[in-house]
């Protein structure tokens, strides 16, 4: 178990401790079953939003567990996006500004979610959702919630790249 572009075994660091009662959990095992973001699963990129949210805060002296925690639960969904979008009536919320919501009403299916780890999940797609990131925490998981969208969009096309140029060489 690795978040992209890192060599770590996350089982082997400090992190598994603040997600391993919940890691396999039956919900979260479904998320690998899911395509996201084009080249990932969902569970993938849950994963990696939570690794890497967990090393920035506790970089930054904040609740790293929590951020850990909120990162794996954040896009605990399981409808399709694109279906939504595409069948939702007029004035229906985009999948955008509503999934946090449904990520949040499951995430409390499985663990006890705090005001903080609610609050991450709820407003990890600000400024899509109205309301403001009531913490610094939850301001890092919507920052490191794009940068691995972009990562896990990028990294395997120049993957490809590299490996085309390697074989041809």
């Amino acid at each position: 178990m690795k978040a992209i572009c890192s060599k770590k075994e996350l089982y082997l660091c400090s992190y598994y401790n603040c997600i391993s009662d919940i890691i396999d959990n039956e919900q979260l095992e479904q998320l690998k079953q899911i395509t996201h973001h084009i080249c990932t699963t969902r569970f993938q990129h849950c994963l990696n939003v939570s690794y890497y949210s967990y090393l920035l805060c506790r970089k930054l002296g904040l609740n790293a567990r929590s951020a850990a925690r909120a990162g794996l639960l954040h896009d605990l969904f399981f409808y399709d996006r694109k279906e939504y979008n595409s069948t939702r009536s007029k004035g229906q919320p985009h999948h955008s500004s509503m999934h946090s919501a449904q990520a949040l009403e499951n995430a409390e299916k499985i663990t006890f979610i705090t005001n903080l780890e609610k609050d991450m999940i709820e407003k990890h797609m600000w400024p899509c959702t109205t309301a403001l990131p009531k913490y610094r925490e939850s301001y890092i998981i919507t920052l490191v919630d794009k940068y691995c969208a972009v990562l896990e969009f990028c990294v395997p096309k120049v993957n490809r790249v590299i490996s085309s140029k390697s074989s041809a060489q």
